[in-house]
């Protein structure tokens, strides 16, 4: 019951143990492109470049900065939490000229500081984080892709965190790049990256494209952009891949595919926003809980992620003693943060296959058991019949 990753939906599990078939099958290329019609759905989209990268999250975003950022590049990066620094450093490896936009954590910025740094900066690309798990707050798109959009500039958004379980509209919003992972809301493992690309943003970095010379045919000719600086991350050489020519790159990882395919049905079958509202139920629920309990919530509540909840540790409360209890006596994971936060606040998440009402009331009975035998001053009870209000309503 942490920020992720969590429980893998059993389905998925099972999905992923099916037999490897080869990367040219008929078979596996009808999966590739059953996953990209999948994940149009999932991101709200029309986007041809629908597709996953192989690798973590951390892969995804990877792809999208170092094949849009050449050395030089201006590109402006709100920092909120811990990922707004990790899109800064990425930047800075793709040799970019990285301009911050610093919001204190527990905060999100709003279209009036975005364009007002834009209209300073310049930038080629604004790139951002919807849903920082480190600090539990959810940034507010539509108004920013409205912003970027006037001025021409691309916006590249990671929704690793937030995606399925808040709302995500990347066409509606003027998104031009959205990348995520599969071990958050849509209740799989570690290890895939689904990303979308709007067809401007394909436009921008295939004017780097570089076809490999070992596969290279006579009808194909290099952009005279930049050579993009990794070769695993290319983003046009995987758009080659995933295209109808299918250029070799590398071999995808199948069962990661199988499962990352299983992750977006699921949600589908549930339906997207039926399955966005049962994050926000039982989030709420817990959040609920956890106020009934005497327990201080962190951050700007009116932009709180549906899907984990940020709780200021009491004083006088050891965090990482409750923390050892929950998880040795009661088997229930809940996580601290980073940074400036680390100590100070647990992060309890309600996401995917966790987002239940079950889940929620056996977190709280349980976190309410230990820290009353923490000495913390709390009524038994009232955590749970918090919730139960907010379910029965």
């Amino acid at each position: 019951m942490g920020p992720g990753p969590i429980n893998a939906d059993p389905r998925v599990l099972r999905a992923m143990s099916a037999q490897l078939v080869g990367q040219y099958d008929p078979a596996m290329t009808g999966y590739m492109n059953e996953t990209m019609a999948l994940y149009r759905e999932i991101f709200q989209t029309q986007n041809q470049w629908t597709l996953l990268i192989d690798g973590t999250s951390r892969a995804a975003i990877e792809a999208c900065l170092v094949s849009a950022l050449s050395p030089g590049d201006k590109v402006l990066v709100p920092v909120f939490g811990r990922f707004g620094h990790l899109l800064v450093e990425i930047s800075q490896r793709c040799g970019a000229e990285v301009h911050t936009l610093e919001i204190p954590w527990g905060q999100v910025v709003t279209a009036k500081q975005l364009e007002d740094a834009i209209v300073k900066v310049k930038p080629k690309l604004v790139a951002t984080v919807q849903g920082d798990t480190s600090t539990t707050v959810l940034q507010p798109l539509a108004e920013l892709g409205e912003v970027c959009q006037k001025h021409g500039v691309l916006l590249y958004v990671d929704a690793t965190a937030s995606i399925v379980g808040n709302e995500l509209l990347t066409d509606a919003w003027h998104l031009d790049a959205v990348s995520c992972g599969l071990q958050k809301c849509l209740g799989g493992p570690s290890g895939s990256g689904p990303i979308t690309l709007s067809p401007a943003f394909v436009e921008h970095v295939r004017n780097r494209r570089h076809v490999e010379a070992g596969i290279k045919a006579e009808h194909h000719t290099d952009s005279q952009g930049a050579i993009i600086r990794s070769n695993y991350f290319d983003l046009p050489m995987i758009l080659d891949y995933w295209g109808e020519e299918r250029l070799n790159h590398h071999t995808e990882a199948t069962t990661m595919l199988y499962g990352a395919r299983e992750c977006a049905r699921i949600v589908l079958q549930e339906g997207l926003d039926k399955c966005i509202a049962r994050h926000q139920l039982n989030g709420e629920a817990l959040a609920a809980g956890l106020t009934g309990m005497g327990l201080e919530l962190y951050g700007d509540q009116s932009n709180r992620m549906n899907n984990v909840v940020g709780v200021v540790i009491p004083a006088g409360v050891a965090g990482e003693a409750v923390r050892s209890s929950m998880l040795h006596d009661f088997c229930i994971e809940i996580g601290t943060s980073f940074g400036p936060l680390q100590g100070k606040i647990w992060r309890i998440g309600t996401m995917g296959y966790n987002a239940r009402k079950d889940a929620v009331l056996t977190t709280l009975a349980a976190l309410e058991n230990v820290l009353r035998r923490a000495g913390f001053n709390t009524s038994p009870g009232r955590a749970v019949d918090a919730a139960l209000t907010v379910y029965g309503a």
